[in-house]
């Protein structure tokens, strides 16, 4: 097909991948989905066995307490000794494991020789303070090496670990620590943003003393002499600690396959943050396999998940994925523009990166910055390209594939949920062609089903709830504040567990064509009412971001509740004038029809995003209607706020 000719905005035109790719790829059996199927589930053996266990299974899954089901139930084994351990007896020791890129310019590698020994001297100094099996640790750190240790050093004792995103509040802090009974915290002095050194440790004490529980504290020296900071009683020096434990070892703990391994905070239907536990057999050994299947990691790559780790996917794919199959995963401080536009692809070129994993909302912000950024830098080294967070439409893909990838690299449209664990939703890069916009298929050993709001499966072509209809070893194990919550949120509305009926609601919609392929629409919730007619906020941005010049736009819902607007942000040179606000309106009149015509466009610069890259619909809405903002403290990007507020009060 003439690319010159291709409407990039519409074109979902199947591609394969290259024949290159497919001579390499981890896995090529284009059979693999109906083996799956019948060997079902002692398919997932092979997930299991990608483990070392001190304890052998004698069985894959356990489905005698619906949906609390049990994998891998009657084997034992340490994510930390799964994770350096093996690899170092396999003669891996003086490999990268970690290579990190610092905000300052600062740069440090850990082989795996030298990150097993701090995780030890770290789980040592855990130990000493206190630490046992079972209890649960908070971590509050930034991207910074010290926070995949105390992860680490955490699984080796057997406690579970709760990472909370570093740029959360400390009110958000301390109702972590609170929900998960948590003593031990560890977090730093400080960090820098866009240049800037931040005080981390004065929001870790405002919510210690928010506690009624006395909460023991480790704080890493992030920032030295930039920000100058005094311990107090129940404080204590990571440095001090490691020195004081220096070259001590501690044998790994065994751990049951449903012992968590860790809790993850993350948003509720009812607003407030829910615990999501992770167990540490089936959640380690899905990571594992689908970093190899889907993400086509291999032991001699240089990897890059340009995540956060205070999320899931920073979770199983900066650290337990990629460190489980013996890799080297790349780790990095701060945002893609700063200092400049070309910071992520200079550390391509000098790294060599070969598989590169990002959020369509980066994919979007490249876009806007132009190609001069990317084509300054070699990046032939790129084998495989995969997005994460939200859906990318056709137009984003085929940039990303074309002036990131030089329309050579596959790429993993991926869909997954933290109650997933992991990926659930993907091509599989060396089986499968690729959609533009749509995720893929299920993955092996997946069953997906589309379902109306009655229960009743739509046909294909059709919007649906998306419910996922088999376990999976990377699935929750429950809720921290129990099975009650957990059978609420997610299997009450389809299910009927103790019929046997087993339907996983996840919340989000979808639409599967004739191919089984999946588009994921979105957010049941994210919908716009307009003349009582409900609309995928995720449909309308689509055909926004569509329209040649438009890097961003998010939707919400206008004050009167039965209008549009939309937050449109341009690429590059691209004047935001009446003709492109005409293309805006026209092109959501041709895909949706008028009735969903923007009732306003509102152009600003950036959209409101949290520091893993997600748009804040929810401060849009706000702002469109008037309201109070709250709580700002996970923003990126601030300061965009009061604009948009200004450019809303200058049309009013």
């Amino acid at each position: 097909m003439d690319r010159e000719t291709v409407d990039e905005a519409t074109d979902v035109t199947r591609q394969s991948p290259p024949s290159s790719f497919l001579e390499g790829a981890n896995v090529t059996d284009g059979s693999i989905r109906e083996t799956f199927s019948s060997e079902w589930p002692e398919c997932w053996d092979r997930a299991g066995a990608s483990l070392d266990w001190m304890e052998p299974y004698s069985r894959v899954l356990d489905r005698r307490n619906p949906p609390f089901y049990r994998w891998f139930p009657d084997g034992t084994l340490n994510a930390s000794y799964n994770c350096l351990d093996r690899h170092l007896e396999s003669g891996r020791k003086n490999h990268a494991a970690i290579r990190w890129e610092g905000k300052d310019g600062e740069r440090r590698t850990y082989t795996y020789r030298e990150l097993f020994v701090e995780v030890n001297e770290c789980a040592a100094a855990l130990r000493a303070l206190g630490v046992g099996e079972d209890d649960v640790v908070t971590i509050y750190l930034p991207m910074i090496p010290e926070l995949p240790i105390a992860m680490l050093a955490c699984a080796r004792l057997g406690a579970p670990h709760s990472v909370v995103f570093a740029g959360l509040s400390a009110a958000a802090l301390a109702t972590r620590m609170e929900a998960a009974d948590s003593e031990y915290l560890i977090t730093c002095d400080g960090y820098y943003r866009r240049g800037d050194a931040f005080n981390q440790k004065s929001k870790a004490d405002n919510a210690r003393f928010s506690l009624e529980t006395d909460v023991t504290t480790v704080v890493v020296d992030r920032l030295g002499e930039a920000l100058p900071h005094v311990l107090g009683d129940g404080e204590h020096d990571y440095g001090d600690l490691l020195e004081a434990h220096s070259r001590e070892t501690v044998e790994p703990v065994a751990r049951d396959a449903e012992d968590m391994l860790f809790l993850m905070y993350t948003s509720g239907t009812t607003g407030e943050p829910k615990g999501v536990v992770h167990s540490t057999g089936g959640y380690l050994a899905y990571a594992a396999w689908t970093s190899q299947a889907v993400l086509d990691v291999k032991p001699e790559d240089t990897y890059w998940c340009a995540a956060d780790i205070g999320w899931i996917t920073g979770h199983s794919y900066i650290v337990y994925g990629p460190l489980a199959l013996g890799t080297t995963t790349v780790m990095y401080e701060g945002t893609p523009d700063y200092p400049d536009r070309d910071r992520l692809w200079e550390i391509v070129e000098r790294m060599a990166v070969d598989v590169f994993y990002t959020a369509p909302t980066a994919v979007r912000a490249f876009m806007k910055w132009g190609t001069e950024y990317p084509d300054a830098y070699d990046r032939s080294s790129l084998r495989l390209l995969g997005t994460v967070g939200e859906p990318i439409n056709p137009r984003a893909w085929h940039w990303y594939r074309d002036h990131i990838g030089d329309g050579e690299c596959p790429i993993v449209d991926t869909w997954w949920q933290t109650e997933t664990g992991g990926i659930t939703i993907s091509t599989l890069p060396g089986v499968d062609d690729m959609k533009p916009g749509a995720a893929g298929p299920p993955l092996p050993g997946i069953d997906v089903e589309l379902l109306a709001g009655d229960g009743s499966p739509v046909d294909v072509g059709e919007p649906g709830y998306l419910t996922l209809t088999k376990p999976w070893p990377g699935m929750a194990k429950t809720l921290y504040d129990g099975d009650d919550s957990f059978l609420e949120e997610y299997w009450s509305q389809f299910s009927d567990p103790e019929a046997d009926d087993w339907r996983y609601a996840s919340g989000d919609a979808a639409r599967m064509d004739d191919d089984g392929y999946l588009t994921i629409l979105g957010r049941v919730d994210d919908v716009i009412n307009v003349a009582g007619r409900r609309f995928s906020t995720m449909e309308i941005e689509s055909a926004i971001v569509g329209v040649e010049g438009i890097a961003e736009a998010a939707v919400v819902g206008g004050p009167d509740g039965a209008t549009v607007y939309a937050y449109v942000s341009t690429e590059g040179d691209t004047e935001p004038d009446g003709s492109i606000e005409s293309r805006v309106i026209n092109a959501v009149e041709t895909a949706i029809g008028p009735i969903a015509r923007p009732e306003r466009i509102v152009f600003t610069p950036e959209l409101p995003k949290t520091r893993s890259g997600k748009i804040m619909r929810r401060l849009l809405e706000d702002v469109t209607n008037g309201e109070s903002l709250g709580d700002t403290s996970a923003l990126r990007n601030p300061e965009i706020v009061g604009e948009i507020q200004s450019a809303i009060g200058a049309r009013d």
